[in-house]
């Protein structure tokens, strides 16, 4: 039984109609490998006009990004929500030689990484972040995003 503190909750909300979307249960492997603790955390998928929309609103870039992070709260467990836009996920991965798998788990990482606190806006940061992501991923068998 998990204590309160480790308990992890998950939604995930399929808001768009795309083929081939990963499984409640992978979302969960790969979010749960990626947190420290416990939490409470929704992972939307969307079509490019709500990501569009949401990117603009929050960040002031009008355009539909991979993913998005909204933490709520990180103590004393973490609260948030990650919006993800698959049609973003399948462009960037063809372009870059990846599987889709492999891209969806590295951003799902990426994006639990942020709701707890992580940063890649200095170098320092970036490179501690990047790292703890190639370690995440290498225990879940998948490459190295960066490479």
């Amino acid at each position: 039984m998990q204590t309160a503190s480790r308990r992890f909750d998950l939604s995930v909300q399929y808001a768009c109609n795309k083929e081939g979307l990963p499984s409640r249960p992978q979302f969960r492997g790969w979010a749960r490998a990626a947190l420290e603790g416990g939490g409470q955390v929704t992972i939307r998928l969307v079509e490019a006009e709500e990501g569009q929309e949401l990117n603009r609103e929050y960040r002031g870039k009008d355009y539909a990004t991979n993913v998005l992070s909204f933490p709520y709260d990180t103590e004393p467990r973490v609260f948030g929500d990650l919006v993800i836009c698959p049609a973003v996920v399948a462009r960037e991965a063809a372009e870059q030689g990846k599987s889709l798998e492999a891209h969806y788990a590295h951003l799902v990482v990426h994006g639990m990484l942020h709701l707890q606190g992580w940063d890649h806006e200095e170098d320092d940061s970036a490179e501690a972040m990047e790292q703890r992501e190639r370690e995440i991923l290498a225990g879940l068998g998948y490459p190295d995003p960066y490479a």
